[in-house]
Parts: structure tokens; sequence; C-alpha cells
């Protein structure tokens, strides 16, 4: 566990369950589901054994994380958020936002996290609504499939065999659309983004992309 603070301040005991280093990271992992621990492993390259055995030991008492067996075939154990730990999908997010103000686009050597386009769909497209519509968007060699259900969001790895629009392009157009760097429809002139499908929709759902705080939820937008 985290070393005290000696204060009674909700920040320094937030700090005190989840502020050891790779703590949050284990979080974000589990925000796309349960994990054994050496899928955990795997996503996290440079984090010690014993390191990782001892960070979800901290979680678990922490009433963040917890640790289930699988029924057979499976019979595996899996680690996977509370509902206590869910409460921090919100959070990382928006320190996932913030932190890319600063972070710049990736380069070719960069490193992205497994997963990592799911987490990045989930918290950069906050604002705005097309109900009926299914996007595929494939960013590099990975791939989401992302529709508006009831008004929200859903974003799920993988594609999708009824997506309308499938959208192409590569982490750093991404990455400049949602800081605003480039426009949607200048990256779509020079060939940044590549559309099947309607490209009014691709662009609109693009638009939706941003590092800002949200200034509505899709339900909201039906007042304004």
């Amino acid at each position: 566990m985290a070393k005290r603070y000696a204060q009674y301040c909700p920040v320094a005991h937030a700090l005190e369950l989840v502020g050891e280093r790779w703590a949050l990271l284990i979080v974000r992992e589990l925000l796309g589901g349960q994990k054994r621990y050496t899928d955990l492993a795997a996503a996290l390259p440079g984090i010690g054994t014993n390191i990782l055995a001892a960070r979800l030991k901290d979680l678990e008492q922490a009433g963040v994380i917890q640790k289930r067996r699988l029924p057979p075939p499976a019979a595996a154990n899996v680690y996977e958020l509370t509902e206590y730990g869910e409460e921090l999908r919100e959070p990382l997010y928006a320190l996932g936002r913030w932190g890319a103000r600063s972070l710049g686009p990736p380069s070719a050597g960069d490193s992205l996290a497994p997963g990592w386009l799911v987490n990045a769909v989930r918290a950069t497209c906050t604002t705005g609504c097309l109900p009926d519509k299914v996007f595929e968007l494939r960013v590099d060699e990975d791939a989401v499939t992302a529709r508006f259900v009831d008004d929200e969001l859903v974003v799920e790895a993988g594609s999708s065999e009824d997506a309308d629009t499938i959208i192409e392009t590569d982490p750093a157009t991404l990455f400049r659309i949602a800081s605003g760097e480039i426009s949607t429809r200048k990256a779509l002139k020079t060939k940044a983004i590549n559309v099947t499908g309607d490209r009014a929709d691709a662009e609109h759902f693009l638009s939706f992309f941003s590092f800002d705080e949200p200034r509505h939820s899709p339900r909201d937008l039906e007042h304004v």
C-alpha cells in the first residue's frame, strides 16, 4: 500500500489507494474486462512479477479489484474491477485527456498498449451522437466498432459486419484530430483518412473526438 500522507484529504486518500507506480495502469487494463495474471504481465512490459503481484494484492485489499475463479473448462483465476474500481473509469479517462495535451502524437517507434484504441475512443469521443449509425474505426492493425445505443456511445474491440461507415487512419492522425491540430476535412483531403461509406457521417463522427473536457453529455445535447 502507498505511504500515508497524514492528511484528511480525499485526494491524498485516493493516492494512498491507487497512487503507487503501475497501479493505475493495471486499472487501465481492467477497464476492458477481466484479465488473467499473464494477460496483465504481457500488457505491462517492464513490470516485474513481484511488483505486479504486490500491486494486485494492494488493489484487492483496497476494494478496487477482485480475484475470481472461472468455472471449467477455463478454470483460471482472473482479476476484474469491483463496482468501486469501475468508478475510476471517467477519472482515468479525464487524466488521459489531460496528459495527452502535453504528450504529443505518437511516432512510428512508439509502443502502444494492447487494446489502446478502445480506451482512446471511449476517452476522447465524448460529445455528440449519431443515432442508428455503426462505425468501424481501423487504426493500423487495431480496429474498434462504435455505435450509439440510446444516445450513449458503445465501443467494442474488433471489426463489425454491420458497419455503415469504415474509417481507416493512423495513430498520429487520430491524435492530431483529437488535439485540434488538424481538421477532419483536411485529413480526408490529404488522404490521411480513408473512408468506405458515407464521408459526411465519417467527418461528423470524427468531429466528436477531442482532448477537451466534454461540455455536454449525449443526453444533454437533445435539449441544447
